[in-house]
């Protein structure tokens, strides 16, 4: 006796894997993602801030490009978060999820400091800044290779390891300010020693320092053997292991990697910008180095347009909240929202909906 055919049942939409878009497509719908984002932020500026579109984003420019002066410090903020999203991409390639950028940069920071208050009228400066580069890069590199080291070991969860330790740094910096200021205010003056020398303008020599770091890590992650094998780890351990690659000697080794350039960065931070330390000395940009890595795909070049487009972000928004008078939460929101947008096309990059179709056992759709 036959049955019925029945249909298959299927969900009303599913997602499907997109096949790869063309670059200028991919592109074209990243560029829309942000102009969406822009246009959905102005109109929100209307019903909170009774300002009209157009005068929301001509704030937004006017807060990074509007004078020499917030010209170059978009510059500035730029390249130091572009150095710490350098540091944490050799790690993220490696599928090893540092969240550690921020207490590695404070305590390649702390370093610094350290050396300049003990030995800063004991030698010459130019020694002074070469001590100071040294502490900041060797104890960087230590404090990423901490965690590397117990997950190479012991399989530890990298992420929680790597963002404990970040309160770990943090604390030791509030110790050593103690320590360092008897009147016990915590608050450590600018320093007079160890100071980077200003070519042309303050920012300059950071901003050259950090382009150069830049195009030597491409060149390391794209052409050499080492970056090589950081990204077949990344793609497969097992296949590593298969074809010879020591996956625990590469763990360690890139998170060596990352951490001394975190300790470059918080030189830079101390050397060139702060001349002091503080609790709240790298600002979260340990955090927001993640969102920039990610956007950029890992690839150090492409990560010179997302520090900016990140920071021009920040201080637009941050121009904004002066310009209007309004709470200064309005910037982050500003960001989150430009950030889901951007966040969402590329989900729509790598996938599209399908709809249910009605499938019958022996016939077609």
């Amino acid at each position: 006796m036959k049955t019925a055919n029945k249909p298959v049942s299927e969900p009303l939409v599913h997602v499907v894997k997109r096949d790869a878009l063309p670059l200028w497509k991919s592109l074209l719908i990243r560029v829309l993602a942000v102009v969406a984002a822009l246009l959905f932020c102005s109109l929100l500026s209307v019903l909170m801030i009774h300002a009209n579109p157009f005068e929301f984003i001509d704030t937004m420019f006017d807060g990074s490009f509007g004078s020499s002066r917030r010209l170059w410090k978009f510059a500035k903020d730029a390249a130091v978060l572009l150095c710490i999203s350098l540091a944490v991409t050799p790690a993220f390639r490696m599928r090893f999820w540092n969240i550690g950028a921020e207490g590695q940069t404070l305590i390649g920071a702390l370093s610094a400091v350290a050396v300049m208050i003990y030995l800063g009228n004991k030698v010459p400066n130019g020694v002074l800044l070469i001590l100071m580069f040294i502490a900041s890069v060797t104890v960087g590199a230590i404090w990423g290779c901490i965690p590397a080291i117990f997950k190479a070991k012991w399989q530890t969860n990298e992420t929680l390891f790597t963002l404990m330790m970040n309160y770990v740094a943090t604390g030791l910096v509030a110790y050593f300010l103690l320590l360092w200021t008897p009147s016990g205010s915590s608050v450590l003056g600018e320093l007079s020693v160890g100071h980077l020398p200003a070519i042309g303008h303050d920012y300059l020599l950071l901003i050259i320092a950090v382009l150069v770091l830049t195009v030597l890590l491409y060149i390391y992650l794209q052409y050499t053997k080492q970056g090589y094998e950081i990204s077949v780890v990344g793609e497969s351990e097992n296949t590593a292991r298969y074809i010879g690659i020591n996956v625990n000697k590469v763990i360690i080794r890139t998170m060596l990697l990352s951490g001394a350039l975190c300790g470059v960065a918080g030189f830079l931070i101390v050397g060139a910008l702060d001349h002091s330390i503080a609790t709240t000395t790298v600002g979260g940009m340990g955090f927001t180095a993640i969102m920039v890595s990610w956007m950029a795909k890992f690839n150090p070049l492409i990560m010179i347009g997302t520090s900016a487009f990140i920071t021009f972000l920040d201080q637009g928004a941050a121009q904004i909240t002066t310009n209007f008078d309004i709470d200064s939460a309005f910037p982050s929101m500003v960001v989150g929202i430009v950030l889901f947008f951007v966040i969402g096309c590329e989900f729509f990059i790598g996938y599209k909906p399908k709809f249910r179709q009605n499938i019958h056992k022996g016939g077609k759709a």
